[in-house]
């Protein structure tokens, strides 16, 4: 029986949650082909993206409360090899009203096995380093994706990158049946005895807090490669952007490693969304490259570092791993409606609009984050939702 605490396990747990995460790394080239190469409009790349997001979703909704009676390789497995299934099927066909039902069905196949990955993270004794660890080799996979899959496509056709996530997801698939752990009995001793408890009330303020912070992120990056393209700055120029954001991503959860004893979680949850929404209007705004480049090398990792402390909190408070299994429909039920409301968005506003939804959208953010105090812990757990 493999554990989350060994090597076999904890490498199983990171190629999963990169290939599940992919939507994470992958959206700018994603929405960018979808628009270059099959000469979809905005509105009908950002819903395509959103039809993935929305199975995700769905297969996380029904999964999680399920996740303790789960054989978790069993789910892992299938659903990443569905998922590879779908998108080699999806590589052959440029009819619109296919490609979304394929997106459809891979995202409730991928959103399935993340939504196993997650809950098994959340019962390890240590959640907060574990979720950083599989954050780091999420930025490996970024600097790998981002480097090589967009000249790929230029050169060879938009059908290669739904070969590249075909073969994502065959690794994670492979990976999964060998190495996927079994949760922990236990955390602290509490899991067995909370496992059919109801989920604490200041959880669900984090779920949406980190919703929201989801949509921004989606909204923001689907079009992120689209806004430096139509402002003239190049594909060299905005490749190497990507390329540089995904070495970046490389530290904000290794960085969320080594503060989590000295930075208070619910800290930087409220600064982070702040962060990110000043960072879109730069982004989104800027008419020079400089600014936009920085501002958009960092821009994932403020979200990988405020969800990074999110996810370790969220999981103290419930020790069952229920919460955590929801994480892809926490991530995704925000980011589901990003790439639709970002390209709605766009084609009637301009990309400017994006910055002041980011604005807003923050506001709400930080309101639900400031009701996740982590001194509650223990009267929470009293004090639940039904």
């Amino acid at each position: 029986m493999i554990s989350t605490d060994s090597k076999r396990g904890r490498t199983a747990l990171m190629v999963a949650h990169c290939a599940g995460m992919v939507d994470l790394v992958a959206l700018p080239v994603w929405v960018g082909t979808l628009i270059a190469q099959f000469r979809f409009d905005a509105r009908q790349a950002g819903l395509l993206a959103t039809l993935f997001l929305a199975g995700a979703v769905a297969a996380s909704l029904v999964l999680a409360p399920r996740f303790n009676r789960l054989n978790g390789r069993l789910v892992a497995t299938l659903g990443f090899a569905a998922a590879a299934l779908g998108f080699g099927i999806a590589s052959t066909t440029a009819d619109f009203g296919v490609l979304g039902g394929l997106h459809l069905l891979c995202g409730l196949a991928a959103g399935s096995a993340l939504s196993v990955t997650h809950g098994t993270i959340a019962r390890s004794g240590r959640p907060h380093r574990l979720f950083a660890l599989v954050g780091m080799a999420l930025g490996v996979f970024a600097i790998v994706f981002l480097g090589a899959t967009p000249k790929v496509v230029a050169a060879a056709g938009g059908a290669v990158l739904f070969q590249v996530f075909a073969g994502v997801m065959a690794v994670g698939a492979l990976v999964s049946a060998f190495a996927f752990p079994v949760p922990d009995a236990s955390g602290d001793g509490d899991a067995p005895s909370q496992a059919g408890a109801p989920i604490p009330r200041v959880v669900w303020f984090g779920i949406a807090g980190i919703a929201c912070m989801g949509l921004v992120q989606s909204m923001t990056f689907s079009f992120l490669e689209r806004v430096g393209s139509d402002r003239g700055f190049g594909l060299q120029a905005v490749t190497g952007v990507l390329v540089a954001l995904g070495v970046v991503n490389l530290f904000p959860a290794a960085l969320a490693a080594l503060l989590e004893k000295r930075w208070p979680a619910q800290r930087v949850m409220l600064v982070g969304p702040v962060v990110q929404a000043l960072l879109v209007v730069v982004i989104m705004n800027a008419t020079g490259f400089a600014p936009y480049a920085v501002a958009a090398s960092v821009f994932a990792a403020v979200m990988i570092f405020s969800h990074t402390f999110a996810f370790g909190l969220l999981a103290q408070l419930d020790r069952s791993g229920r919460a955590m299994a929801a994480t892809p429909a926490m991530l995704m039920i925000g980011a589901a409606i990003g790439p639709v409301l970002g390209g709605t968005l766009v084609q009637a506003f301009g990309y400017g609009s994006l910055g002041a939804a980011a604005v807003s959208i923050a506001a709400v953010a930080v309101l639900c984050f400031s009701r996740v105090r982590p001194t509650a812990a223990a009267g929470v757990q009293q004090e639940a939702l039904a």
